[in-house]
């Protein structure tokens, strides 16, 4: 075959492209996509076996959108661009632009909100994926930020397509003030869940006492928490009365400070008055899990001489705090007994004088 035959086959038109254009486009593409497999199948794989070995979970993350994100997106773009080079209808044309903006919007907003639950994940919503509930109330999270990235690409879209967007949000721009307006109840309590999630005043398994209520945290619900108390009745708290209440939270309690009295009668002498605070001291110093603060004759009382106990329990498990409460009163019982010293209870003395006849 002569130079002028091949010529003519390439300078050859078909649907306003020559055969040479098409040769051009197929080669293009070839090259890209055989470069493109290479850089996933050699280099990525080589990079991947090095961040395996490495504690940092940043570079796996950084990979992994390279692999599940930016690939495909390498893959397209070398065959828009490939096919951008051939004259094409305008119909086809306008499609393939279409085709690149919802391409481009959905890779962009699948990346946004990968970056954005990742640093979420290792930043502020480190601790909740220690617990089954926590990562559950994450993932809840994690979907309304998809919902917004991908909310926001989808009006791109039709804003690029040629949709009237403007008067579509502005429609529901007034329909969603009709409607806050309406369930703002709701939106509160759904508002002061993320305030509770993210600030955490409390947690599952906490025991918090709010007003008159106590008990033990349950379930953290998008609208209410749920508390089961002392009695075994369930307690439901919206949101937003926890949110905005005071609330005493036992739970995280590092150590317990307990103060009592005890009543001795007025009989007991100075002597043993004075032993008692060593007593007290020595007890509750070989008990575990305490700290002896203080004991004092307070006061003169109605009935007896008081005497103020301080001390501390290094736990904020209520149980074991009643048990060494226990311990104590039993060893204080025991010394005194073996002292004489007797417990003071309420008593009236009458004194009847005898008038002269």
């Amino acid at each position: 075959m002569d130079i002028s035959a091949l010529k003519s086959i390439l300078d050859y038109q078909f649907l306003g492209n020559s055969v040479l254009a098409y040769l051009i486009f197929l080669a293009t593409f070839i090259v890209s996509v055989i470069v493109l497999h290479i850089i996933k199948n050699i280099v990525i794989a080589k990079i991947k076996k090095i961040t395996e070995k490495t504690k940092n979970s940043l570079d796996d993350f950084i990979l992994g959108l390279c692999e599940k994100i930016i690939m495909p997106l390498l893959y397209f773009g070398a065959f828009y661009f490939s096919i951008s080079q051939l004259s094409m209808a305008d119909a086809l044309k306008h499609f393939l632009s279409s085709l690149f903006i919802i391409v481009m919007a959905s890779v962009i907003a699948r990346l946004a909100s990968a970056i954005v639950i990742f640093f979420l994940k290792n930043t502020w919503l480190k601790d909740q994926f220690a617990t089954a509930s926590g990562a559950g109330k994450s993932v809840t999270l994690f979907n309304i930020v998809r919902l917004v990235f991908w909310g926001a690409a989808l009006v791109f879209i039709l804003d690029n397509l040629g949709f009237n967007i403007a008067a579509v949000i502005a429609g529901l721009g007034i329909g969603g003030v009709a409607v806050a307006l309406a369930a703002q109840t709701i939106l509160g309590d759904l508002f002061n869940y993320f305030v509770i999630f993210f600030d955490k005043p409390f947690e599952e398994g906490d025991f918090i006492i709010t007003g008159e209520f106590m008990g033990v945290i349950e379930n953290i619900g998008i609208k209410t928490t749920r508390v089961r108390s002392l009695g075994g009745e369930q307690l439901v708290f919206s949101n937003s009365d926890l949110a905005s209440s005071r609330i005493r939270n036992y739970k995280r309690m590092e150590k317990r400070r307990v103060l009592f009295l005890l009543g001795v009668t007025y009989q007991t002498s100075l002597q043993q008055l004075k032993k008692i605070p060593g007593i007290i001291k020595d007890i509750v110093a070989n008990v575990k899990d305490t700290v002896f603060d203080r004991a004092h004759f307070k006061e003169y009382g109605d009935f007896n001489l008081v005497i103020e106990i301080v001390y501390f329990v290094l736990s904020s498990d209520y149980n074991k705090y009643m048990d060494i409460q226990q311990e104590i009163n039993f060893a204080i019982k025991e010394a005194f007994e073996k002292e004489s010293i007797e417990f003071a209870y309420p008593t009236q003395t009458l004194f009847v004088e005898k008038a002269n006849i």
